[in-house]
């Protein structure tokens, strides 16, 4: 019989080897298989916060629309708390389902409905989902305001989005998603389009829901500085493979794959210290695009072997991270 201090350690959400492809081309063109996720596997528990690291086109948005049901796998399962959903609810995400996973959406402007004040914003779902009766819904939005540092929240309920600035429409939108209760919550890139003097106040606010509610964050973003403020784990994303992971201090203090070295080469080192030389060369189109050809990374690494053209790597043990690359040796090898 499970106790609860292992019920608290078991993943809130786990996605065991997901798979999503997507076929490209123009009319009268050959078509292409694009990979974004391939045999993706990770899971996320109460008060822990998963990055998604890589860039754009690396797969992580698909796998947040993944999660949220927005798209299907083609492969795959995801779990929540241990019951696989696609199983269970072959129609599409249950209002159950939706009101567990939350999501926070990247662009503030254009996720909360211009029209309509902040009041309604916050009570709409309250109402959909039940959580509150008719008579309690202001007292209970004021709350939400003020748990997302809206204060004093009676001066922000009337007001309309074009009235806030990009931070705190963002508080809002984090207000929504907290509204229904929600068990995890996937925040996918909330402070990219935020002033670099207030997304540090916004990351904070995730912290501390994080802490105090015990909330699953899974973070996809594409600042390696933010991951590591924020997240207690670091995945990172090239071509919809999971090719580094770990502790967000080892993977990105010690990072092992040349890909995470490359994005860890983009980051200005405020201390002026050394900073990682970059190891990327080409371009995205360099890379192995035809599956089981080899390591797709192959086209674009400095440190290339005739294996890596050969042979797309398995996970192995680099330091205290795992890693998909020839350089490291397997286990047993």
């Amino acid at each position: 019989m499970e106790t609860a201090q292992s019920q608290l350690t078991q993943p809130v959400l786990e996605l065991r080897k997901v798979g999503k492809a997507f076929q490209s081309g123009r009319l009268f063109a050959p078509r292409k298989v694009v990979v974004a996720a391939e045999d993706v596997s990770f899971g996320v528990r109460p008060g822990e916060c998963v990055a998604l690291v890589g860039e754009s086109g690396s797969g992580k948005s698909t796998l947040a629309r993944m999660i949220l049901r927005l798209e299907e796998p083609d492969r795959g399962q995801i779990l929540l708390h241990g019951e696989d959903v696609l199983e269970t609810e072959r129609r599409g995400a249950s209002l159950s389902y939706r009101s567990r996973v939350q999501m926070v959406f990247q662009d503030p402007f254009g996720s909360l409905n211009p029209m309509h004040k902040v009041a309604y914003v916050l009570e709409r779902p309250l109402l959909r989902h039940g959580r509150i009766d008719s008579q309690s819904l202001r007292s209970h939005s004021l709350k939400l305001l003020d748990t997302v540092g809206l204060r004093p929240a009676q001066d922000f309920i009337d007001r309309r989005p074009y009235e806030l600035s990009g931070g705190q429409r963002q508080r809002v939108a984090i207000a929504r998603a907290l509204a229904v209760e929600p068990e995890i919550l996937v925040a996918d890139e909330p402070t990219s389009m935020l002033d670099v003097s207030i997304r540090m106040g916004v990351l904070q606010l995730l912290a501390d829901l994080k802490k105090t509610r015990k909330l699953a964050l899974l973070l996809i973003t594409h600042d390696l500085a933010s991951a590591r403020f924020l997240a207690d784990r670091v995945l990172v994303l090239f071509r919809g493979r999971v090719v580094e992971a770990g502790a967000s201090d080892d993977v990105i203090l010690d990072p092992k794959h040349p890909y995470t070295q490359a994005l860890l080469s983009a980051i200005a080192d405020p201390d002026g210290g050394r900073r990682l030389q970059s190891t990327v060369q080409g371009s995205p189109e360099t890379e192995v695009t035809t599956a089981n050809t080899g390591c797709p990374f192959a086209g674009r690494c400095a440190d290339v072997h005739e294996v890596c053209y050969r042979e797309d790597p398995r996970a192995r043990r680099a330091g205290a991270q795992e890693v998909r690359c020839h350089l490291y040796p397997e286990a047993g090898a």
